[in-house]
C-alpha cells in the first residue's frame, strides 16, 4: 500500500486529464421547442407538460433581434464548465429561433470570455449591457460573480450565475442577481445531512481548503451537523500543487468516517478520492459541483462507486434524456452536465419573459421573480427569494456506477450514475447585509 502520494504523483498515476481537473477546481470557491412557460412545480423525474408557441402578451414588437449576453470563463481554469453553459444557451437560442423566435423576432447570443479574472468580467458585462443585452448569464467563478453582481445591480440589467457560490454575491439590497444552479455556500451542508441521516452514519469527515470557498464549508457543516447525532471531523488543508494528502485522508480513516466530504475542497477534490480508495475503503468521497465527464475522465475507475457529487440536473428525468439527446447532436460536449442544462434554462426563461412584458431588462427582472419555471432537465423548479437566492433548492446526489449508460446520452465513457439521495428543498440563504 503505498500511502506517501502527493499532487505530483497522483497525477502520474491518473494522466492529463487529472491535472485538468484540478486545475479547473482551483478557482473555484435537435427538435426545436418554443419557451417552456412558468408552472406549478412537477416532481423532478417528469417531463414538464408540452411547451406552447412563444407567448404574443408583450408590448409593442420590434424588428430588431432580442440581445441575450454570455459571459462565462472560455480560456482559463473554468472552461470545462463554461463551455458548457455557452454550448446550453446557444442550443436554447438555435431551437427558440427555428420555432419563430419571441413574437417574431429573433434571439441573438453576443459572448464575452470573462476569463476568470474579476476586473475583467465586470468589464465585459458592462459591453454586454452597452451592446444591447437584455440579460446575461453563465457565470461560473465565485471570484467573477460577486463583483458582476454587484455591476447588474447598478446597471438594473438581470444576471444569471451558474455556480458562483460565494454568499457575497447576493445581499440583502440584490434585485437583479439570479442563482440557477449552485446555492449559496452556507447551504451546501444541508443535502450532505440529509444522505447521511438516510444511511445511518455515525461518522463523517470533511476535508476543506484554507482559502474562502473552503472555510465557508467547514462553517456550513459545524452549523448543520451540531446537535444532528452525527460525529464529525473537519481538517483543513493547504491548496496544492505541493499539497501532500495522505496524512489528512489518512486521519479520517482512523476516525472511521462512513463519508468524506471533499466539497469544500475542489483543488484536491482528485487526490482525496483517489486516496479513499487506499486509506479508507468504499466509502463515498463528494465532489464539488463538477462537470462529471470531466472527473470521471481524471479519476477512471477509482470513480466507480466512489465519487459522488451535487447536481441541479436530474440526470434520471425523460425532460433531461430528451434535452440531452439534443445538446449532444448539436454540441461537442460529450455528456450534458447541470452547467449546461442551467444555460439552457437562461435563455428560455429571458425569452419567456420577453414574450410576455418585453425587453426592458427591469420589467425581465421582475417578471421573473413573480413566477416559477419548470425547465426541462431540471431536479427542482426555478423561482427566486426577493434577493435572488434559490428559493426551492433540491439538488440530487449522485454516485458514478458502471454502464452501460442510457442510449444516446453519455460519449464520454461506459458510465452512469446511480442516485444517493434527492435532497429535500433547501432553506434559502438570507444575506446578513
Amino acid at each position: 500500500m503505498n500511502t506517501g502520494y502527493s499532487i505530483a504523483r497522483i497525477g502520474q498515476r491518473l494522466g492529463k486529464m487529472t491535472a485538468l481537473f484540478i486545475l479547473g477546481a482551483l478557482a473555484f470557491a435537435a427538435c426545436a421547442t418554443p419557451p417552456p412557460t412558468a408552472s406549478p412545480t412537477t416532481a423532478p423525474t417528469q417531463a414538464p407538460a408540452a411547451a406552447t408557441t412563444a407567448p404574443t402578451q408583450a408590448p409593442a414588437a420590434s424588428a430588431e433581434p432580442i440581445k441575450i449576453g454570455m459571459l462565462t470563463d472560455l480560456s482559463s481554469s473554468f472552461t470545462p464548465w463554461g463551455v458548457q453553459a455557452r454550448d446550453g444557451m446557444t442550443l436554447a437560442v438555435k431551437e427558440i429561433n427555428e420555432a419563430g423566435g419571441v413574437n417574431g423576432r429573433k434571439l441573438e447570443l453576443i459572448s464575452q470570455d470573462d476569463e476568470n479574472k474579476a476586473d475583467v468580467g465586470v468589464d465585459r458585462f458592462e459591453r454586454l449591457v452597452e451592446d444591447g443585452a437584455v440579460a446575461v448569464g453563465g457565470i461560473i467563478s465565485s471570484g467573477v460573480g460577486a463583483p458582476v453582481g454587484a455591476a447588474a445591480e447598478k446597471a438594473k440589467v438581470p444576471v444569471f450565475l451558474v455556480k458562483s457560490g460565494t454568499e457575497t454575491a447576493l445581499t440583502r439590497g440584490s434585485r437583479y442577481t439570479f442563482r440557477t444552479c449552485l446555492p449559496a455556500a452556507p447551504m451546501d451542508a444541508a443535502p450532505l445531512l440529509q444522505y447521511a441521516k438516510e444511511k445511518g452514519f455515525k461518522k463523517v469527515g470533511a476535508i476543506v481548503a484554507d482559502y474562502p470557498w473552503g472555510k465557508a464549508i467547514k462553517a456550513a457543516i459545524e452549523n448543520t451537523f451540531k446537535d444532528s447525532g452525527i460525529e464529525y471531523i473537519i481538517e483543513v488543508a493547504p491548496v496544492p500543487p505541493n499539497t501532500d494528502f495522505t496524512p489528512f485522508v489518512r486521519k479520517m480513516a482512523d476516525f472511521g468516517a462512513q463519508m468524506i466530504i471533499g466539497t469544500g475542497h475542489p483543488p484536491g477534490n482528485t487526490a482525496i478520492v483517489a486516496l479513499s480508495a487506499d486509506l479508507a475503503g468504499n466509502v463515498p468521497v463528494t465532489g464539488s459541483w463538477v462537470p462529471p465527464d470531466l472527473a470521471v475522465g481524471g479519476l477512471k475507475d477509482v470513480a466507480i462507486g466512489r465519487f459522488s457529487d451535487f447536481s441541479c440536473a436530474d440526470y434520471f428525468s425523460d425532460s433531461y434524456a430528451d434535452l440531452a439527446k439534443r445538446y449532444l447532436a448539436f454540441s461537442d460536449n460529450k455528456l450534458m452536465s447541470d452547467d449546461a442544462v442551467a444555460g439552457y434554462a437562461i435563455v428560455q426563461m429571458v425569452a419567456q419573459a420577453v414574450g410576455k412584458v418585453g425587453d426592458d431588462p427591469v420589467a425581465i427582472a421582475k417578471y421573473l421573480h413573480e413566477n416559477e419555471f419548470n425547465m426541462p432537465g431540471y431536479a427542482h423548479p426555478l423561482s427566486w427569494t426577493e434577493w435572488g437566492e434559490l428559493a426551492k433548492a433540491q439538488p440530487i446526489f449522485t454516485t458514478i456506477s458502471a454502464g452501460p449508460a442510457p442510449a444516446g446520452l453519455n460519449e464520454a465513457g461506459d458510465w452512469w450514475f446511480t442516485l444517493l439521495s434527492h435532497s429535500a428543498p433547501i432553506k434559502p440563504y438570507e444575506p446578513t447585509k
